[in-house]
């Protein structure tokens, strides 16, 4: 069983930048595919990015490219995501999420999430 804590979210003004982390306990991630999803009011729950185990391989929604990284440190069992030039259609909740697979953008190869952390962008 894995716990992911999502972290980092909050509200910021249009432009700004926020990092979220994501720990994971329990049990290693070191060899799961993880990523960030958020669900905007009244949407479903997207995906935004995504990494593989090793950090070579990574994802992003095109709404994102060019101002989201998503990075992972398994030393730490931790995985970020770094949001610059922020938007208001980018406010949503934040979900972390372990895949079952190394390597995946898929939802439904997502196991384990987080509860969830709240960023909000106002213009």
């Amino acid at each position: 069983q894995v716990q992911l804590v999502e972290s980092g979210g909050g509200l910021v003004q249009a432009g700004g930048s926020l990092r979220l982390s994501c720990t994971a306990s329990g049990r290693t991630i070191s060899r799961s595919g993880m990523g960030w999803f958020r669900q905007a009011p009244g949407k479903e729950r997207d995906i935004v990015a995504a990494i593989s185990w090793s950090g070579r391989a990574r994802y992003y929604v095109d709404s994102v490219k060019g101002r989201f990284t998503i990075s992972r440190d398994n030393a730490k069992n931790t995985v970020y995501l770094q949001m610059n030039s922020l938007k208001p259609e980018d406010t949503a909740v934040y979900y972390c999420a372990a895949s079952v697979s190394e390597w995946s953008t898929t939802s439904v190869d997502y196991t384990y999430w987080g509860q969830g952390t709240q960023v909000t962008v106002s213009s």
